[in-house]
């Protein structure tokens, strides 16, 4: 367990590998790097160094809610920080969900470092767009009009977040909470911009901008409409799509461990997609 500061934030990562070309992994909604621990193994073990990282405002990471810019734009600055700390860019970036989101807008923002991107279960659709507002900055909102702070800690995904940093508890408590409430509608009312589909968030020219050798695994539940996955890979130049032997189910959101079947694949895949790619071992 490592620990760096960025930007006022302390940052919590894990390492996964020793030698070899580096792969910088962000897992999907709010949850901690570790949800890629199995699968980053298994890539470390054919050649490769991983890094798996929590976000500010997620995991064992500090909590900050503070920042003119878009979280995901902060997020992304982040990563980088990061990355550059360790001697990793360029690098290539990936995640599932939120953190494919977060690696597409990385590449955008920050080209340089990145030598291609590995993106699993590509979000988007109506049904996505409905309900990750409230997941992500709603409910807190609420009960943070409601309750003030002590509401907002007192919730199940902060109560984790204070767990594994008791010092959160503090930091929290002695935000104002009309403070908290502007900073999380300044973060919604962004994350709410843009087209809904097929990337949340990402226009079309966006993604057709991008510039590195893209690999696509399309997701297969209600937030992760397959259709999507492939809708995007066919809009970004240079990306193969990889589709697993799964089929859409008609649930919210399956967790990532429901492809645990399926990691030996994935693992020799992106091996194979990374070796075909890469320029040298960075």
């Amino acid at each position: 367990m490592y620990f760096v500061n960025t930007e006022g934030v302390r940052l919590h990562y894990d390492l996964v590998g020793d030698q070899g070309p580096w792969l910088a992994l962000v897992s999907g909604g709010r949850r901690s790097g570790a949800e890629f621990l199995p699968l980053a193994r298994r890539i470390a073990a054919r050649g490769f160094r991983v890094l798996l990282h929590d976000r500010r405002n997620t995991g064992a990471s500090q909590v900050l809610i503070a920042g003119d810019r878009g979280e995901e734009d902060i997020w992304a600055d982040d990563w980088v920080q990061l990355m550059q700390h360790l001697n990793a860019v360029p690098a290539f970036l990936g995640g599932g969900s939120s953190g494919a989101r977060l690696a597409l807008l990385t590449s955008l923002r920050h080209p340089e470092v990145v030598r291609g991107l590995l993106l699993l279960r590509i979000t988007g659709g109506a049904f996505t767009a409905g309900r990750l507002p409230e997941n992500y900055y709603g409910q807190f909102i609420r009960a943070a009009e409601q309750g003030g702070m002590a509401a907002v800690c007192a919730t199940p995904y902060y109560q984790e977040l204070i767990a594994a940093d008791p010092s959160n508890h503090g930091r929290l408590m002695d935000m104002d909470p009309q403070q908290y409430t502007a900073v999380m509608r300044h973060w919604l009312q962004i994350f709410l911009q843009g087209p809904r589909e097929p990337v949340l968030g990402m226009t079309t020219e966006a993604l057709q901008a991008i510039r590195v050798p893209t690999w696509v695994v399309p997701g297969n539940d209600k937030t992760h409409v397959s259709r999507h996955g492939r809708e995007a890979a066919a809009l970004i130049p240079a990306c193969e799509l990889f589709e697993l032997p799964v089929s859409d189910e008609d649930v919210p959101a399956l967790p990532l461990s429901a492809w645990a079947p399926h990691e030996e694949t994935l693992a020799t895949a992106m091996a194979d997609f990374m070796r075909r790619v890469g320029h040298d071992d960075h």
